[in-house]
């Protein structure tokens, strides 16, 4: 049994086993209107908002009533690529892309605040014990508990494709996917941030159900803990480095 509400605020680790962090999404869309002035409009009734950049070249897309469950797509023209994510995509991972949008379109303001990867993903998976497999042409970078996979293959359309799964259990599934033509360098930013050793918060009751009683996530308390909860989280992973405190 758990010690903790569905409304309690939680930090999580790893980040792939959050879920989406639904009460985050402006980190994925503020900047991008507040800091570079994108073009944008909303439906209050179901959600859906659409970005376009300045230059018309770049839009990014949320949809949370896609009926295949692909609530983000950014979309390139010419070269034309397009990168799309599930539901459950943790959030951080999607904003770190969007945030640094502007910069591969040559605007640097406000780069100094929002950092751009120059890790290849190969060098991240090595700094967060992520596996790394070849087979043929195709790579593979698996999480250490098995539950995530980046599989690069240089000749599919689908250039870039990251699945989770948690036992292939109802709503701890979700994937991201990067078409052929997508700057490298958006994937290194998407994995780097999915990788992180830094905890999301989330609430708890918006875990999915799998991950709340999984040992291979770490769940702390944001309020109430004796110390900063950030350092609660990095001593209980150093005493449960693949399971939460019971």
């Amino acid at each position: 049994m758990t010690s903790f509400a569905p409304s309690d605020r939680v930090l999580v680790s790893p980040r792939h086993l959050a879920g989406g962090g639904a009460d985050r999404l402006g980190s994925a869309l503020g900047p991008l209107i507040t800091l570079f002035g994108w073009h944008h409009t909303h439906d209050p009734h179901t959600g859906h908002t659409a970005l376009t950049s300045p230059c018309e070249s770049l839009f990014v897309d949320f949809d949370p009533c896609d009926p295949r469950g692909v609530w983000w797509r950014i979309i390139h023209h010419e070269p034309y690529w397009q990168a799309r994510f599930t539901r459950q995509t943790p959030i951080e991972a999607i904003a770190a892309v969007t945030q640094v949008l502007p910069q591969s379109l040559g605007d640097r303001r406000h780069a100094e605040r929002i950092p751009l990867t120059t890790s290849s993903l190969a060098q991240t998976a090595r700094l967060t014990d992520w596996a790394e497999t070849r087979d043929g042409q195709s790579t593979t970078f698996t999480s250490a508990d098995g539950h995530c996979t980046l599989t690069h293959q240089p000749d599919d359309h689908l250039r870039w494709h990251i699945r989770h799964s948690l036992f292939d259990g109802f709503d701890t599934d979700w994937s991201a996917a990067f078409t052929r033509a997508a700057p490298a360098r958006l994937v290194a930013q998407f994995f780097a941030h999915l990788t992180a050793d830094t905890p999301v918060e989330r609430t708890y009751g918006d875990l999915p159900y799998l991950a709340q009683r999984s040992s291979d996530a770490l769940i702390t308390p944001v309020h109430g803990a004796a110390v900063n909860p950030h350092v609660h989280h990095a001593l209980a992973r150093a005493v449960h480095p693949q399971g939460r405190p019971r």
